[in-house]
């Protein structure tokens, strides 16, 4: 065996507090398996989008407890290091997922053995909680245990700043060299007099300010159907929906409870096609007419609607698409802001445009998003991902105060005989026609990274001049910034008046992705259905080819 990978192992048993990760490893190493100890040891999970996310697994390529302990002294280190006094508290949660209660214990320990105050989770609650209590307590930092939508072998560690917002680099970078030289830490316990639990008033604080902000005034008889997807979202949702007076929600009994092997669905992600089967099923069988969906820790939102008699899942544009057209009447002030992605539909800038409230494009991930506003606020954003951010009081995705937005507008909506299907016509048959859609290639195996980014590297050297029937009028190499935005590994394709295409890799799953976007003005005399199919067929053919292009 590499003698370098053999003391590496070494070391790294010495120092995790995990007996059974450690039998593990002394196993591989008795075993001479030096595949899996190269697997383990060789690439070490690293922060990406403002945190960690990665398979629960022993060594330092995976989310483990030796990992959250080094991590969570990097968090210290970074806190003393930046200004930020650790005695503001930092926000402390965690999912349902395999491994976090564990590493929730790691970082609740550490943080207190540091001299840290510590507002912990009194169970494990959504994502959303966690960065709304950072703005709420003032504290220092935020740390939530969560994959979010990941597979369920994975888990993760994400980090907010004294904003409330995702970390960004520098920061990221400052606290991964800091964890790379963790020691053993001293750790404290809950008897610390700086421990305090989250209490339930201020839970209940969350969900007041968002009730009151859409609530349906006299109730709701809409009929709804909801889903957690085994995740932490449930009890919390279904209390803002009775207070904010739906009185007809309708739960999936068998995605209802926390669940970290998520039984019931392949990807815990509302944007996976089949992800949303049971709750349609469920919505069909008690006659609902929306279907309400929110991934694993609650930050994301999925919408399904019946269109006629037929059930349609929402891109994440058309939802974002919709919130703007209930949010944006509201807005007045020269400080609001709305903001989307570069990879996310170009419909908002041109509503917002219509609206006379300030637009901004950002680099993809709602940790761009949230600082688009600068000196003003921003008031509503979101990303076609389904992650929406429609209140200034939680600095993060929020699938929970977005599912009430979208409900107080099918609410009134229905009250005028309308559904959401026909605010998108009116949408699209003012603003023209926005087709979109997603190619996603999952890259499996230890080289999945590396063949990613050699794919983009291929597009990147030898663009197509057409993508099936379209030409492609221009080429963008993001990896060189775009519109002053910094730089980002990615290839912007334009395709003239017609639209454009975002290739890039994931930034949370070992996947390449494709995002397209077909456009066209409206014609008078032509059903907005009809216009829209032609342009779906577009999207569909640019996929095909893409497809074949971006093989891995």
């Amino acid at each position: 065996m590499n003698g370098e990978l053999f003391q590496r192992v070494v070391a790294w048993v010495g120092g995790d507090p995990d007996e059974n990760d450690r039998v593990t490893l002394i196993a591989l190493l008795n075993d001479g398996n030096e595949d899996e100890l190269v697997r383990r040891f060789a690439a070490p999970i690293s922060f990406g989008t403002a945190g960690l996310r990665g398979p629960v697994m022993a060594g330092p390529a995976g989310m483990n407890r030796f990992t959250v302990r080094r991590t969570t002294q990097g968090v210290v280190a970074w806190m003393h290091d930046v200004g930020i006094d650790p005695a503001r508290g930092v926000v402390v949660g965690r999912d349902a997922r395999h491994g976090s209660e564990a590493f929730n214990d790691e970082v609740v320990a550490v943080l207190l053995g540091a001299g840290a105050r510590v507002f912990e989770m009194p169970r494990p609650l959504p994502t959303p909680l966690v960065a709304y209590c950072v703005k709420a307590f003032g504290a220092g930092a935020g740390i939530m245990i969560t994959a979010s939508h990941n597979p369920p072998q994975d888990n993760g560690y994400k980090l907010y700043g004294p904003d409330g917002s995702q970390i960004i680099a520098p920061n990221d970078e400052i606290v991964e060299a800091r964890a790379s030289d963790a020691t053993l830490p001293p750790l404290g316990d809950r008897s610390n007099p700086l421990h305090t639990f989250v209490s339930e008033e201020s839970i209940a604080q969350y969900r007041s300010h968002f009730v009151e902000r859409f609530a349906v005034e006299g109730g709701s008889d809409l009929k709804i159907a909801y889903t957690p997807l085994h995740g932490v979202g449930g009890e919390t949702m279904i209390s803002m929906f009775e207070e904010a007076g739906y009185r007809n929600v309708v739960i999936v009994d068998e995605q209802f409870t926390p669940d970290g092997t998520f039984p019931t669905l392949p990807f815990p992600n509302p944007e996976e096609p089949g992800a949303l089967d049971l709750a349609i099923a469920r919505a069909e069988a008690t006659q609902s007419t929306l279907v309400i969906a929110n991934d694993p820790d609650a930050d994301r939102l999925g919408v399904a609607a019946k269109d006629d008699e037929q059930w349609r899942t929402l891109r994440g544009d058309e939802i974002g698409w919709l919130l703007a057209s209930a949010l944006l009447p509201e807005m007045d002030s020269p400080d609001d802001v709305v903001a989307t992605s570069i990879v996310s539909s170009t419909m908002l800038e041109a509503m917002a445009n219509d609206a006379h409230v300030r637009y901004v494009a950002t680099l993809t991930g709602f940790k761009w998003i949230l600082r688009a506003a600068g000196d003003g606020v921003l008031r509503f954003g979101y990303e076609e991902a389904l992650g929406f951010a429609v209140d200034p009081m939680v600095a993060d995705k929020d699938g929970m105060s977005a599912a009430l937005a979208v409900c107080r507008l099918a609410h009134e909506l229905s009250v005028q005989g309308l559904t959401l299907f026909d605010r998108l016509d009116e949408i699209e048959g003012r603003f023209g026609v926005h087709a979109g859609g997603q190619l996603s290639i999952r890259a499996e195996g230890p080289d999945g990274l590396t063949s990613i980014r050699a794919a983009v590297e291929r597009l990147r050297e030898a663009p197509p001049a057409t993508l099936g029937e379209t030409e492609v009028t221009e080429v963008v190499d993001l990896s060189k910034g775009c519109n002053g935005l910094m730089a980002t590994d990615g290839v912007l394709l334009r395709l003239g008046t017609k639209g454009r295409v975002v290739v890039r890799p994931s930034g949370t799953e070992a996947k390449l992705k494709a995002y397209i976007e077909i456009t066209a003005p409206t014609f008078a005399g032509v059903p907005i259905s009809i216009q829209r199919l032609v342009a779906v067929a577009q999207v569909n053919e640019v996929r095909e080819v893409l497809q074949n292009l971006l093989k891995l």
